[in-house]
């Protein structure tokens, strides 16, 4: 993975944290402005006035100019504020069913909300670090996850699917993304998604605040007023999840990280728990259903040597999923999560997960 010299990200700090002043070498006005400025007024940054340098700075850090950056599907859109890329589902992406897993659909989401951020000059180290949060040896975790899935893209149909993403201050602990999935051929919207993140120390692994800096930072790329993914009052993913209690009716034992689950931040990759909350649900569901909603509370970072038990209740009773954000149906199975540490016990995860009929097979 490209990375970036400390000074190419000193230049650019100073670009954001100058005023107005003249280059006395090239004899050229070099523009610059506040992140505040830049709020109030709504500009975009990246279309400020720049010496030659600088441009030459803030394009690599985009991957201007790269093949990748070339080659990318996805680009800020007008108003800078959210990103929108495309992806083709490929053929060792998909299930028995020929549809994109909803593991492919997670590291598609947490790919794009990667790419905005480094289309707005922020390293890639670290999953969107900022330069304060380099210099302070701090990274982006994720507390919760929510994604519904209304149809899944499928290989054999040549499916594209265009995803746009934008994030928002959360409180003063963290920071919130959503997400919008698209088929590209209908404009159908095939999905949605939200999350929450905070901070860590990356050597003491302990939270932190989300500082006045680090907000400052970031917030001009977010959108002024408040935008959700899921607007709607009293939607699923504000629900509390509750913890699933002993005995559960299905269990999946010895689930153990593999080294390829391990993400650049040295711990287990969010996506790889939603597929060990999978491997306890029973395989008549799997067979006949796919997965419509889930749900995931994060309350334990899981290293490589952990070992993981993955318990699976079914909750009294049948949702009706048009009572739900914007869930279209019925559902056939909903079911109660928990993941724990084996032999101590201790709560990584907890999540809900609802099942619809599959279409077709």
């Amino acid at each position: 993975m490209l990375k970036f010299s400390s000074n190419a990200t000193d230049k650019l700090q100073s670009f954001f944290s100058h005023s107005h002043q003249q280059d006395p070498v090239h004899r050229r006005n070099v523009f610059s402005v506040s992140y505040y400025q830049m709020r109030k007024t709504g500009w975009n940054p990246l279309r400020a006035t720049v010496s030659a340098d600088q441009e030459s700075v803030i394009q690599a850090e985009q991957g201007v100019g790269t093949l990748a950056g070339r080659l990318r599907l996805g680009s800020l859109t007008e108003d800078g504020l959210s990103y929108k890329e495309k992806f083709i589902i490929r053929s060792h992406e998909v299930q028995s069913n020929k549809t994109a897993t909803i593991q492919i659909i997670a590291n598609l989401l947490q790919e794009v909300g990667c790419n905005q951020f480094q289309s707005v000059g922020f390293s890639t180290d670290g999953f969107a670090t900022t330069p304060t949060m380099r210099k302070l040896n701090l990274i982006w975790v994720t507390s919760r996850m929510h994604i519904e899935m209304y149809k899944y893209p499928a290989w054999y149909w040549g499916d594209v699917v265009e995803i746009e993403t934008w994030c928002q201050s959360e409180g003063r602990i963290g920071t919130r993304r959503d997400w919008i999935l698209k088929d590209i051929a209908s404009d159908e919207v095939t999905g949605r998604a939200t999350s929450k993140w905070v901070m860590m120390n990356r050597d003491t692994r302990r939270l932190q605040k989300v500082s006045d800096d680090v907000r400052n930072e970031h917030l001009v790329f977010c959108p002024k007023e408040p935008r959700l993914a899921f607007p709607e009052e009293n939607n699923r993913s504000l629900k509390k999840i509750q913890k699933l209690e002993d005995p559960a009716q299905y269990s999946m034992i010895g689930l153990k990280p593999r080294r390829a689950d391990l993400d650049m931040n040295q711990h287990v990759n969010n996506v790889t728990y939603i597929g060990w909350v999978i491997e306890s649900i029973p395989q008549e569901i799997v067979d006949t259903h796919e997965l419509q909603v889930i749900t995931l509370d994060y309350r334990r970072e899981c290293q490589q040597d952990d070992v993981v038990d993955s318990l699976t209740t079914s909750e009294i009773g049948r949702t009706n999923c048009s009572e739900t954000s914007g869930t279209q149906g019925h559902s056939d199975g909903q079911f109660l999560h928990l993941l724990r540490l084996s032999g101590a016990g201790q709560e990584i995860n907890r999540g809900t997960t609802l099942w619809r009929k599959k279409l077709y097979k």
